[in-house]
């Protein structure tokens, strides 16, 4: 059973669809060696209550297999196994492991493709860890969306995941006249999303000879911190591995046509090509890992208004398909040099200080004058942009690895003792904008005033709460101003 330590961490972490895997895990790890009977194995399942056991090689600790209640069942009772032969002989081999610091969002999406119940967590040396149950991340999308999911996932040609992005829109449509909270809107979202990109990746390599080598498609954006909206363009690129820059140049070429037939195909699905060129199959954006790097660093070095650009884009990047760990090596990087530059953080502090408050001084609202959409606010530019801007600033000065905004100021603010119900106070109102985001991209008809909202149109609560919303961008700004001020 596990000890009272590991029940309090359990408890003590709140469930959230970007948590790492390694705060989720409930129970100590049940191992045994391969040559451990199945009588044995079936007794430590017994006397642990447990419902999968993992079998290690005892001296390097790396998984070989796992064995769990319904294997015992069919492998064991059923086939009248002998209870005296070695566990190694009926377990399930081919293990599908991710690393422990994923996210429970990323392990659900490998359960849900891969049609299994546990997944197995190992340490970047590829020794065992934990083990995670899909009753561990409850929050797959849900009963309603299960045969969509299902069609997903058999979808084997372009014009049916065309057909079911447009489903995906709909189901999300009437979570939002629900009321459905924010992040679960935009986690459903995303998990669905990213599983019609997963398909539609899949679907187009087949149709290519790619190279031999290590390679992952990155997502930016909105996309990387699991916060799109209905109103969303692709922010992607692709890494690769290489040991030259001669071989990185003709390895992109090899990927380029790849790249622009997936951007091709997402474009048709409904997310449309981005007007920034920031793409895959853009030969900027699609770079070895060591090419990656040197952009990075030179953006950090040199904080021009264009490099401030890019980082508040690629910044937020996440592993989508491929080799992962490409993408979780390339944050790392990123995470532990970003924070020994302050006058590159000083800058984005500066970017991000750059919002004209939708509420004049006596906290009535006051519209951006825009003669087309007159007497709205643009929700995304003056309601939930400084919010990610300035979460993001806390990530990279704090080394912190989420990329999701709610999680990156919910760590920041543990970190630096900031009192629970002013980060609640904070991440309810980034949330409650995200909801009028949505609400508003469901029942408006252009992409131009997707992100606007008439005040004047809202349910009274609602905007007496975006008030109180935007005043919360007014207390952020000014931590981070205290925060960063030169010493």
């Amino acid at each position: 059973m596990p000890d009272s330590s590991t029940e309090q961490a359990a408890r003590a972490t709140p469930f959230s669809p970007y948590v790492s895997l390694r705060h989720l895990v409930r129970s100590l790890p049940l191992t045994v060696g391969p040559s451990a009977s199945v009588r044995e194995t079936l007794l430590l399942l017994d006397k642990t209550r447990g419902d999968a056991v993992v079998v290690v090689d005892e001296t390097s600790r790396v998984p070989l297999g796992i064995i769990t209640l319904h294997d015992v069942l069919r492998r064991v009772a059923i086939e009248a196994g002998d209870l005296q032969a070695p566990i190694a002989a009926v377990m399930t081999g081919g293990l599908i492991t991710v690393p422990a610091d994923s996210t429970a969002h990323q392990a659900s999406v490998v359960m849900v493709r891969r049609g299994v119940h546990h997944l197995v967590l190992i340490e970047a040396d590829g020794s065992y860890f934990n083990i995670v149950s899909q009753t561990d991340l409850y929050t797959l999308p849900g009963a309603r969306s299960t045969d969509l999911v299902t069609a997903i996932l058999a979808a084997r040609d372009l014009p049916t995941l065309v057909e079911l992005a447009g489903e995906i829109r709909a189901l999300v449509g009437r979570l939002v006249a629900e009321r459905v909270s924010a992040d679960t809107l935009c986690n459903r979202l995303s998990s669905l999303n990213d599983l019609l990109t997963l398909q539609v990746i899949e679907l187009v390599a087949g149709q290519f000879e790619l190279p031999y080598v290590q390679w992952c498609w990155l997502v930016f954006g909105s996309e990387g911190r699991l916060e799109q909206t209905l109103a969303t363009d692709q922010d992607n690129g692709l890494i690769f591995a290489a040991d030259s820059g001669e071989q990185a140049a003709v390895l992109r070429e090899s990927f380029l046509p790849f790249a622009w037939a997936v951007n091709e195909a997402l474009d048709a699905c409904g997310f449309p090509l981005c007007k920034g060129h920031i793409m895959a199959s853009n030969p900027q954006w699609c770079l070895s890992a060591d090419e990656w790097r040197a952009a990075f660093a030179g953006w950090l070095e040199n904080p021009q208004p264009e490099a401030l650009l890019n980082s508040s884009i690629f910044f937020d990047l996440r592993g989508l398909y491929g080799q992962e760990s490409l993408a979780n090596d390339l944050r790392g990087w990123l995470l532990a040099r970003a924070h020994a530059y302050p006058i590159f953080l000083r800058a984005m502090v500066e970017n991000t200080l750059n919002w004209e408050s939708p509420l004049n001084w006596w906290k009535g609202f006051r519209y951006d004058l825009d003669k087309d959409f007159p007497h709205t606010i643009d929700l995304k530019k003056h309601g939930s942009r400084p919010f990610v801007d300035a979460a993001r600033v806390y990530a990279l000065a704090r080394q912190i690895p989420d990329t999701n905004t709610v999680e990156r100021l919910r760590v920041a603010g543990e970190q630096m003792g900031v009192a629970a119900y002013d980060a609640a106070a904070l991440i309810d109102a980034f949330q409650h904008i995200q909801r009028l985001r949505l609400e508003q991209q469901v029942h408006g008809s252009a992409d131009a005033i997707s992100n606007r909202v008439d005040p004047d149109e809202l349910h009274e609560l609602d905007r007496l709460i975006l008030k109180e919303s935007l005043k919360q961008v007014g207390y952020l700004q000014k931590r981070l101003v205290r925060d960063f001020a030169p010493s």
